[in-house]
């Protein structure tokens, strides 16, 4: 243990000055900078012993940031506006984190925690500098890939978005996830470019402007301070390259942004890999559905659901999808929930006789009809027919 006493005694030296100015100033009492001293030593030593957890280096970074933020409360109440280790909290954070995950690289929380740090007090640099070896450690995650292209496209880099989406669905193959993902992130850029048509003289598909800080590379990077082989994202192997081929990616990239090409595109693809089924086309037409007031919506649901009808006829997640077509994404509380109802109505009593398990239906009809009976400001007529149908699941 003398080694871990050394290396502990070693980090609390680099806090010295800051604890100097805090007594100082009086931010913190000598009572309370002993017991701040006492509590780092603690964190120092179980992180540094062998056999350590990421929950300790977790606990040990979350320590930290409450101690930062009751210096900033402190400060802000003695009126203190200028203090020579100001930044050094969210440093000595930083410092922690990358030193969690260089000792635990395979650790995903670990490298979520880091990234939502840097995200929360906006170091841009670090943050991408951090979901650069996030991924390069954890090519496979693809909450990982979700997260970099959704930052990306949040910035207006639908391309570098896209770059990322596509990467991911190679590098996972096996999970839906980002492929939903994907398409979703593809309705929200529509959303934007409709509002854009709405502007007068505006071009609809221009991009964003980007924030070079908040840029994510996929191949390099311009910036000369850093090492050029710690910028480099992993490259798919060749069977991974092989999910989404030459022909498919080519049409990923064009632009025909405004009939929703590329969401049915992905949609597409989709189909062809291994994790594809009834319930994964259902979660892509209930995400399309979701964006009722989008311009090219009805048009790609109804290609999902058209794909459903042809392969998976009578599947429950075809007729789920079927039921639920007029009322998708409607609001309980409006007049075209209420309208969809009736249709609502008859499709229900139409598949309930030709589906291949009535049950399985009855159950995923039953869901969502929960879901909306569960809202306290639900109209009362409305809420009626709710029941009714729900009445009339278990008749059948």
């Amino acid at each position: 243990m003398a080694g871990v006493a050394d290396k502990a005694r070693f980090y609390l030296e680099r806090s010295v000055p800051q604890l100097r100015e805090w007594e100082e100033k009086e931010i913190f009492s000598k009572d309370e900078l002993r017991t701040i001293v006492q509590k780092r030593n603690d964190h120092e030593h179980r992180v540094l012993s062998p056999g350590n957890l990421p929950s300790q280096w977790s606990t040990y970074a979350k320590w930290e940031q409450s101690l930062e933020t009751l210096r900033n409360k402190r400060c802000k109440r003695l009126k203190i506006h200028h203090l020579n280790s100001a930044h050094a909290g969210q440093a000595r954070v930083m410092s922690i984190y990358e030193r969690a995950v260089n000792r635990h690289p395979g650790s995903g929380e670990l490298w979520r925690e880091y990234l939502s740090y840097t995200a929360s007090v906006k170091a841009a640099k670090r943050w991408r500098k951090t979901m650069t070896g996030a991924l390069r450690m954890m090519p496979t995650d693809s909450g990982l890939w979700v997260l970099a292209g959704r930052r990306s496209a949040r910035h207006g880099d639908m391309a570098s978005a896209r770059g990322f989406f596509m990467r991911g669905c190679r590098f996972c193959p096996q999970d839906c996830k980002i492929w939903v993902e994907y398409a979703k992130c593809e309705m929200d850029w529509l959303v934007k470019v409709d509002k854009r048509k709405e502007t007068k003289g505006a071009d609809a598909l221009r991009p964003d402007r980007v924030d070079d800080d908040d840029e994510l590379r996929i191949v390099d990077s311009d910036d000369e301070n850093e090492d050029e082989d710690n910028n480099l994202l992993p490259e798919p192997s060749k069977a991974q390259v092989k999910v989404i081929d030459k022909r498919a990616s080519e049409q990923l990239k064009s632009n025909p942004a405004m009939d929703g090409a590329i969401p049915m595109a992905i949609f597409d693809i989709s189909r062809k890999q291994a994790f594809y089924s009834p319930e994964v086309a259902e979660t892509f037409f209930l995400m399309f559905a979701s964006f009722k007031n989008l311009s090219v919506q009805p048009k790609v649901s109804q290609h999902v659901l058209h794909a459903l009808e042809e392969q998976f006829p009578n599947h429950p997640s075809t007729c789920s999808c079927y039921i639920r077509q007029p009322i998708a994404g409607v609001h309980p509380n409006t007049a075209d929930f209420a309208r969809g109802l009736r249709d609502v109505l008859a499709r229900l009593e139409e598949k309930l006789d030709t589906t291949t398990d009535k049950a399985e239906l009855g159950h995923k009809t039953g869901a969502w009809i929960d879901g909306c009976l569960a809202l306290g400001d639900l109209d009362d007529g409305i809420r009626q027919v709710l029941e009714l149908i729900k009445g009339k699941l278990y008749l059948s």
